[in-house]
């Protein structure tokens, strides 16, 4: 059977329809995201984005084959969060050295990151400080077309003088101002033109101004990401992607900027944006003490008394569609790990002899990336393994799980837990998640759930003792490990 590229749909944020897919070239897919600005540890919420567009880049990789696809997620490594970060970090150092430490070690170790959540290099990550020859072009081209002007040393973009800006966000001109926080400016003409370019202030990053401007000085941050996708992508191209948040402004501005430009009608054919973040609830901030890292899932023991293998952490994303708002919960994480768990005891061994990805799992991604299809497809697999009514199945399995990047064919205890298969008992670390996610389940009045969570713990050998403070009146739960 072979799958129909027409088949593939996705929602477009600009026209607030799912539409079919229907690339400018077949034979050239460009796709851009906008990627990290490298001044601090990426947060999980930074992850989402990474993950969904690895899942499209897969998919159409997969549909219009790996060398007609380019998937480009730049670098933002300019911009006034990393200066104030480098005066933080390294204040006896001159700005610029410190800049340089802050991005490199920041840059090294979001690669890192995406990396263990299963996630395929772009075809092109370009960095923004590698790209002010294209925007100093662009604000020449904006600036001799009437659409910005030159004031006091900066370039700013005249928004009236784009009749539909606003289109994207669909917001009435009083909620633009006040979601953009616009900067109150005597020399702007109009409190909603936003800044091109700016004068430099003295050891901040310089280079020759545009537009006739004397002044070294340094972009603003919309300007750099139509630069990037103008020089990777050309005037026009398919898909533009990110994060729900980026809707109004930047991504508001970077269509302006290219559109007014260039003197086409889109910047891109379609809008995919991921819904927001929460952390147990809660609107994730350092303020509430909910603030967790990539690296920090990874790594230590946070986020639920444990660290998470970046398989566990991919599959609990996917759990969600991606438009939809999630809720990161260690309940949530436990799920995902017993889920995938329980997939790779059925499929490992048989990986040796890859077969096709099967089309339903591709079926289901086709559809506006319908995770949760997705994953019923990936239990109806893992059934017929188990109850052994298809003799491909474990086969089909485990394709399917290396394709989602959920698995790359090698037993790890971090995906288990611990390491069960060699006979050892787990450390509290490793209990202690699946106790609170059933503490919150019966809190919640889900037993069911609750009852799985024990059923699951049995399986592992773990076997659970309730009883109340006699103090408090709470419920404590201590465990034991019985081989």
């Amino acid at each position: 059977m072979r799958f129909d590229a027409m088949d593939l749909k996705l929602y477009d944020t600009l026209t607030r329809e799912k539409r079919v897919f229907k690339p400018l070239d077949p034979a050239n897919v460009r796709m851009y995201v906008c990627g990290p600005t490298v001044y601090d540890f990426a947060h999980i919420g930074n992850a989402r984005p990474v993950i969904v567009f690895d899942v499209l880049f897969r998919l159409l990789r997969h549909i219009y084959g790996e060398k007609h696809v380019t998937y480009v997620r730049n670098i933002t490594d300019v911009d006034d969060k990393i200066n104030a970060r480098a005066a933080e970090e390294y204040p006896d150092l001159p700005l610029n050295e410190a800049i340089r430490k802050v991005t490199e070690k920041t840059d090294r170790q979001f690669h890192e990151d995406v990396a263990a959540l299963g996630c395929l290099p772009p075809t092109v990550e370009p960095r923004a400080t590698e790209h002010i020859v294209e925007m100093r072009a662009l604000i020449d081209r904006l600036v001799a077309s009437g659409n910005a002007y030159v004031a006091e040393d900066n370039v700013l973009f005249s928004v009236p003088s784009m009749p539909d800006y606003g289109r994207l966000s669909k917001r009435p001109l009083d909620e633009m101002i006040a979601g953009a926080r616009v900067e109150v400016a005597p020399y702007k003409r109009d409190a909603m033109d936003f800044v091109l370019w700016k004068p430099s202030k003295p050891g901040e990053p310089a280079w020759p101004s545009p537009a006739g401007i004397k002044t070294p000085g340094r972009p603003g941050w919309h300007i750099e990401c139509s630069a990037m996708s103008w020089k990777h992508l050309g005037e026009e191209f398919d898909i533009h992607g990110g994060g729900i948040d980026l809707v109004f402004p930047h991504h508001e501005n970077e269509i302006a900027q290219s559109r007014c430009a260039f003197h086409t009608p889109v910047m891109a054919n379609y809008w995919m944006h991921n819904g927001f973040l929460q952390v147990e609830g809660e609107k994730m901030s350092k303020s509430l003490g909910n603030f967790v890292t990539i690296h920090e899932l990874l790594h230590t023991s946070k986020f639920g008394s444990n660290h998470w293998h970046g398989y566990v952490l991919r599959l609990a994303m996917l759990m969600t569609h991606y438009r939809q708002p999630i809720d990161w919960t260690i309940e949530r994480l436990v799920e995902a790990r017993r889920t995938l768990k329980a997939w790779i005891d059925c499929a490992e061994g048989f990986d040796e002899n890859p077969v096709p990805v099967p089309m339903e799992l591709i079926s289901a991604l086709s559809d506006d990336l319908n995770t949760p299809a997705m994953l019923n497809v990936m239990h109806q697999l893992y059934r017929e393994t188990r109850h052994r009514t298809n003799p491909d199945a474990s086969i089909r399995l485990a394709s399917a799980l290396k394709w989602l990047g959920v698995w790359n064919g090698e037993y790890s205890n971090d995906i288990y837990g611990y390491g069960i298969k060699v006979g050892e008992g787990p450390a509290d670390a490793d209990v202690r998640p699946y106790i609170e996610a059933r503490n919150a389940a019966r809190k919640a009045k889900d037993f069911k759930k609750a009852d799985s969570i024990r059923d699951e713990l049995t399986r592992m050998h773990v076997v659970l003792k309730d009883a109340k403070d006699s103090a408090t009146g709470e419920l404590i739960t201590t465990w034991e490990y019985v081989p």
